[in-house]
């Protein structure tokens, strides 16, 4: 997962492309409808496609094609076009054993702090209430983002910023996983509310070791059938 290349999304790299230019609006749209499903993993996409779509002309869209490519998410076929690269089973297992030891560590260091828990049980109940209200309006994008917001929640009440950092690379796979997930068994995302908020019970009672086995099952239970 540390490398970077066209076998498998490596770490993220800075933005070759700035937010404001055609090829930085680019990277960002197609970026974003990888992680939230709309590009499927398989989809075929052509320079001349997304150039008409965004306005603009095919260079900048060639500049985030070679960034997408270089961070993992499509592989490129000259005079082809470019296919967005399913998730494979290998990564999404390396995913999961990576948010495990990160959340929990982050939660045992919250339990064994004295009030440390509080803040951290609200703002959970909070991101679990727009979760809520992004499933009621079918809105599956806002829906994964919001699962990515609960966990990151999680790693950073522990106040470690190396397990912070290592987090935040998992994020868009996080993203993506979830919205493949959710596609594929849309019983999930009730699954997911009642976990989280079983998850937000155990850190208000200082669990540290109930969560553990929750965020097991948990990932398992959302995840499992796609590792």
């Amino acid at each position: 997962m540390n490398g970077i290349g066209t076998d498998g999304p490596g770490v993220e790299v800075a933005a070759a492309t700035t937010p404001e230019s055609s090829a930085g609006r680019a990277y960002t749209v197609v970026r974003d409808r990888i992680l939230d499903g709309e590009y499927e993993g398989g989809t075929m996409l052509s320079e001349g496609r997304i150039a008409t779509e965004l306005g603009m002309s095919r260079t900048p869209v060639r500049e985030a094609f070679l960034q997408l490519q270089a961070e993992g998410w499509m592989r490129l076929y000259p005079k082809r076009g470019a296919l967005v690269r399913p998730v494979p089973p290998h990564e999404s297992r390396e995913v999961l054993e990576a948010r495990r030891m990160i959340e929990t560590t982050a939660v045992e260091t919250v339990c064994a702090s004295a009030g440390g828990s509080e803040r951290l049980v609200r703002r959970l109940h909070e991101v679990i209430d727009e979760q809520r209200r992004a499933w009621e309006e079918n809105d599956l994008a806002a829906f994964s983002r919001a699962d990515v917001e609960f966990h990151r929640e999680v790693v950073a009440a522990g106040g470690n910023s190396i397990l912070q950092g290592f987090h935040r690379l998992l994020q868009d796979r996080h993203r993506r996983m979830t919205t493949q997930s959710i596609s594929d068994d849309a019983t999930r995302a009730e699954r997911v509310l009642a976990q989280h908020t079983e998850l937000a019970r155990l850190i208000a009672e200082g669990d540290a070791e109930g969560f553990a086995r929750a965020t097991v099952e948990h990932l398992d239970d959302i995840h499992g059938s796609n590792v």
